[in-house]
């Protein structure tokens, strides 16, 4: 047959493709008949008879005969000279087969075709690719490092499928090499194109979710329930943990003895420290928790009447004054995470302040914002605390210059020398 490559094409594309019989002749038969119809103007009164495994492939043509002379469509009819030419025996209005050879189509048409039929099957892949990965959303996936860029790193799974991880979606201590094999979350998948982008996250807190489903056979069970995930990758985690079965202590199944758990998880996130906390409806009491390891004296839980900023109220929290920089810990994490875990905005306050004691804000004229804001973030927010630490301490547990503080606590003692 003519053009014998393209017919033998047939089986290697069904041999190197994820792609079975009845859909390779489905795409088959589209593609030739939009060659059909490019050379014909229609393809209805044709038949396609394919069969791929041997890499056969006929073409008919139907007309009608009519008498010589009366042709008015040459795609329909046939004039009885003609049909005679094919089979003597026909006679007007009888029905006339015809086959069409590959060559008849011209060769640019046969060129045209083979190219239409790889882009066909790629566009198929790709389309079960996407949906492939589309179901996975949300699962923990491998893959291995194939090509490391500057802004992301391209990775492959066994099947030969390309998913990308953002810088975004890198955990700040990661480092792979080409080989690498990376675990993470799938986050998106979208078709660009023609094409599946198959983003992979190891930043998203869903990452930290699923790892406690792998590697904890009760939350695999259902034993024990994930309700809530705040992270700050490869820094900082809290996650809320509930069972509905009283003989379960879920904090301390997912811990597991001296951390034995727990520590897989923490290992694959970059050393990210992981505080797990009982999960309670009671407002008060959950936020309490969600502050450790700080102890909360009082507090007081403003409902806003619909959310703001993704916040459901603001909660004013009082605690003693060694707590409060435990409260909102070193940068300021621990009070974020709480806040993104229990869906509230916290405000700290020190119990029991000094009559003569006077908030840092009272200093704006004096000292730039961005100053206070540095002692705050280690819960130093009133002139007395910032005087009783000690210049060492104050260099080590902020981004301020020595010269700076001393050039604080000589304004704060001269207001209360006055």
């Amino acid at each position: 047959m003519e053009n014998i490559a393209l017919i033998d094409s047939f089986s290697e594309f069904k041999d190197n493709k994820s792609i079975d019989r009845v859909t390779l002749m489905s795409i088959l038969e589209e593609v030739f008949r939009a060659a059909l119809k490019r050379k014909f103007g229609s393809d209805d009164n044709f038949d396609i008879i394919i069969n791929p495994d041997k890499g056969d492939l006929e073409i008919w043509r139907n007309r009608i005969v009519v008498a010589d002379g009366e042709v008015e469509e040459d795609n329909e009819e046939i004039e009885l000279t003609a049909a005679q030419k094919i089979e003597p025996d026909f006679e007007i209005g009888e029905d006339v087969s015809e086959e069409v050879k590959l060559i008849d189509l011209g060769r640019r048409a046969i060129l045209a075709l083979r190219q239409n039929l790889i882009s066909k099957i790629h566009e198929h892949d790709s389309t079960n690719v996407f949906k492939q990965f589309k179901e996975l959303e949300g699962e923990i996936y491998s893959a291995e490092v194939h090509h490391i860029r500057h802004n992301a790193i391209i990775l492959l799974d066994d099947d030969g499928n390309e998913l990308v991880m953002p810088k975004s979606e890198q955990i700040r201590s990661d480092f792979f090499r080409k080989g690498d094999s990376v675990r993470g979350v799938i986050k998106s998948v979208e078709l660009r194109g023609n094409k599946p982008a198959i983003i992979l996250s190891r930043t998203s807190s869903l990452f930290l979710n699923k790892l406690f489903e792998q590697e904890i056979p009760e939350v695999f069970d259902g034993l024990i329930t994930v309700e809530g995930v705040a992270r700050i990758p490869g820094e900082k985690a809290k996650v809320a943990v509930d069972s509905y079965d009283d003989r379960i202590d879920p904090v301390g199944a997912c811990v597991g003895m001296k951390g034995s758990r727990i520590h897989g998880i923490v290992r694959e996130l970059g050393n990210e420290n992981i505080d797990v906390i009982n999960y309670t409806k009671n407002e008060q009491l959950f936020i309490a928790r969600a502050l450790s390891p700080a102890k909360v004296t009082s507090m007081e839980i403003k409902e806003y009447e619909e959310e703001r900023n993704g916040k459901k109220g603001r909660v004013s929290v009082l605690l003693k004054p060694e707590e409060v920089s435990k409260a909102i810990g070193k940068g300021g994490v621990n009070i974020r995470l709480a806040s993104e875990l229990t869906g509230y905005e916290i405000d700290v306050q020190r119990e029991g302040l000094e009559e003569e004691d006077v908030e840092l804000t009272e200093f704006i004229d004096e000292i730039e914002d961005w100053v206070i804001t540095e002692f705050k973030k280690i819960g130093l927010d009133t002139a007395r605390s910032v005087l009783d630490t000690t210049v060492e301490e104050l260099v080590k547990r902020t981004d301020l210059e020595e010269e700076t503080i001393l050039d604080v606590q000589r304004i704060l003692k001269e207001e209360f020398e006055d």
